[in-house]
């Protein structure tokens, strides 16, 4: 999840220029920066394993994943985000605000990696913005908790289709790029509690008792 950098309002230049600046990341949401907190390593190895398995099968396809340093604008609003992966088919339209081309508009498909401190905002708030932008087709939570991945496709009427996978037999299909990826691989070296939760059980138990 993100955090408040600082009590104050800032102007869409003061954080493009912030930014640029900053050896961190921070979204932005009308005036506000928020710092972005640091991933684990489960985070991270999880990131790595899925975006080289989308990279070999994009690889001399008119498209290809981007990681977490690449910001997406949400079309006519001020709000800035880091996905943590980024799939691009084509040429990449960039935010004319940000002259140093560090924002794009057009992404396919995001990909958010849950952990205890953003899965709220994931499910919610950033789901809500993903989807206002019109050029994204898939929204894809990844569980670090447990082998597990929710895919959201966007229909033609508007509404979008819920689709969860779990365990390592499962696949994540990713039908706007027209891909397959096993579970196994995009969990490649991660190590997990005998006792975890599916993605979001823990949640429902919580609210049981």
């Amino acid at each position: 999840m993100t955090e408040l950098a600082v009590k104050k309002r800032y102007t869409l230049r003061e954080y493009l220029d912030f930014e640029g600046q900053a050896d961190e990341r921070h979204e932005f949401h009308n005036g506000e920066i928020m710092a972005m907190s640091g991933g684990s390593y489960r985070h991270a190895r999880i990131a790595g394993n899925l975006f080289l398995a989308i990279g070999s099968r994009l690889k001399g396809k008119p498209c290809h994943p981007l990681n977490s340093d690449m910001r997406v604008r949400i079309p006519k609003k001020l709000r800035y985000l880091y996905p943590d992966i980024s799939i691009l088919c084509g040429p990449p339209e960039f935010d004319a605000e940000d002259v140093r081309g560090h924002t794009i508009l057009n992404p396919k498909i995001v990909i958010e990696i849950l952990s205890d401190s953003s899965e709220q905002y994931d499910r919610t708030e950033k789901f809500e913005l993903y989807g206002q932008n019109p050029f994204v087709r898939e929204y894809v939570l990844i569980s670090q908790n447990a082998p597990g991945v929710e895919t959201f496709r966007r229909q033609p009427g508007g509404a979008w289709l819920f689709q969860p996978r779990h365990g390592l037999k499962e696949r994540l299909e990713l039908h706007a790029v027209k891909l397959s990826i096993p579970l196994r691989e995009i969990y490649d070296g991660v190590a997990f509690r005998k006792s975890a939760a599916k993605p979001g059980q823990a949640r429902r138990a919580k609210k049981q008792t």
